[in-house]
């Protein structure tokens, strides 16, 4: 009987000395905050649709987090200080991801030291401009121009322009984040005009959310408008 209290008292010690192991490390203590950019103008993409990738060296096996952005290609992660190596995975997102130089390519390097903010500048194949959104009866017209930044060899075409309405602020080619869409004629770069039937479904709604989506060929994630509420 003794032995058996012995060992549980042991026992008991032993996983109180670990959990104080376990809470003597220390947590994060740097937020690191920022927004994907052209010209100081927001990237706006789908939510949580694009992602890039922070590599930190001297820790064993390198493994890369994931930091996702909002659809105002915005972006926040809590991290250990440090240094890391930014970089997006290839393919993600509707743009091109800048060269810095010869050695480090298209990676960029930050020293996180604190709280850390940093704008990504990256260059769009297209960006949305002059977005603006009307309610005529139970329709919503959406108009815009749409600018060709990129018209090198990595210039891409468009596959479609569409004009998307939700319920919430949350507004994307995702189907949790759009009530209904319709595509529009974009022959015309400059003079972009879409119109949506809204469903029964809305009629007691006080207000919905639009903006408007150019996907590429070729190129997984769209490039959005800023959104808008609109009041019914």
């Amino acid at each position: 009987m003794k032995l058996k209290y012995s060992i549980f008292i042991l026992g008991a010690l032993t996983f109180l000395a670990s959990c104080d192991k376990v809470d003597n490390y220390e947590e994060p203590d740097a937020f690191f905050t920022g927004q994907v950019v052209y010209n100081n103008e927001p990237i706006r993409v789908g939510s949580n649709q694009v992602d890039f990738q922070l590599w930190q060296s001297g820790f064993g096996k390198e493994t890369p987090l994931g930091v996702t952005l909002d659809q105002e290609g915005k972006f926040s992660a809590r991290l250990y200080s440090g240094d890391y190596r930014l970089a997006f995975v290839k393919g993600q997102g509707p743009f091109r991801t800048n060269i810095i130089n010869e050695q480090q390519l298209d990676t960029i390097f930050v020293d996180l030291n604190g709280n850390t903010e940093m704008n990504i500048e990256v260059t769009p194949y297209y960006l949305i401009e002059n977005a603006e959104f009307t309610k005529s009866g139970t329709t919503i017209v959406g108009k815009c121009s749409i600018n060709k930044i990129i018209a090198d060899s990595d210039a891409k075409d468009i596959e479609r322009v569409t004009l998307y309405v939700n319920k919430t602020q949350f507004v994307s080619d995702n189907g949790d984040y759009n009530i209904i869409a319709s595509d529009g004629d974009f022959s015309d770069l400059n003079n972009i005009n879409i119109s949506v039937d809204l469903p029964e479904t809305t009629v007691n709604r006080e207000q919905l959310y639009a903006r408007i989506g150019v996907r590429m060929v070729g190129v997984e994630d769209m490039i959005f408008s800023p959104v808008e509420k609109i009041d019914l």
